[in-house]
């Protein structure tokens, strides 16, 4: 775990803690910090430690909060873009190449923080695509070029974001969908 931040880093992460809550509608759990943030400023992906509070394991590193870009993409989520992304692995050896350092670079930075003894990462990597949340949050928060399915789903939402504040754009019950914390 991380030492505690100096006081103005630590009233920050209260505040941001907050928004995060109302975000998901519950505190979050083992919240290290902000990843990445929506256009208005607000939290759009958290950074979570690899064990909650209890020591349990908890090998997904990044988060979607963002209600907004969260709605979106259970919208593709539902829209069978999962499926085919994963058909996709078996036929470009390229992009699965791409996939396999995505989960690699996804395991080698949480094992930075604290290693877990395990090749889980998160998603469904590196054989198929489970959660998309997981990797538009992983892209969001390590840069384009790192997840290719995270910048691909970025891709296809980027006429409805980033674009404004997402600042009560979506209700609470909205916001809260399958893969979030």
């Amino acid at each position: 775990m991380s030492p505690p931040a100096p006081a103005s880093g630590a009233s920050q992460l209260n505040t941001d803690r907050a928004v995060v809550a109302a975000q998901l509608g519950r505190e979050p759990r083992a919240l290290r910090g902000i990843a990445a943030r929506c256009p208005g400023g607000h939290p759009a992906v958290i950074q979570t430690n690899p064990r909650l509070a209890d020591g349990t394991p908890f090998p997904t590193l990044y988060y979607l909060t963002c209600p907004r870009l969260t709605a979106l993409v259970s919208r593709l989520e539902a829209s069978g873009l999962m499926r085919e992304m994963t058909e996709r692995l078996a036929a470009e050896p390229e992009l699965a190449a791409a996939y396999l350092a995505a989960h690699r670079a996804y395991l080698a930075e949480r094992d930075a923080i604290e290693p877990l003894g395990t090749d889980v990462s998160a998603g469904g990597m590196p054989g198929r695509v489970k959660c998309l949340h997981v990797h538009v949050a992983h892209a969001l928060a390590a840069g384009r070029g790192v997840n290719p399915f995270g910048d691909q789903a970025l891709d296809l939402l980027r006429d409805e974001w980033p674009a404004g504040s997402c600042a009560g754009d979506q209700s609470a019950d909205e916001s809260r969908t399958k893969g979030q914390l």
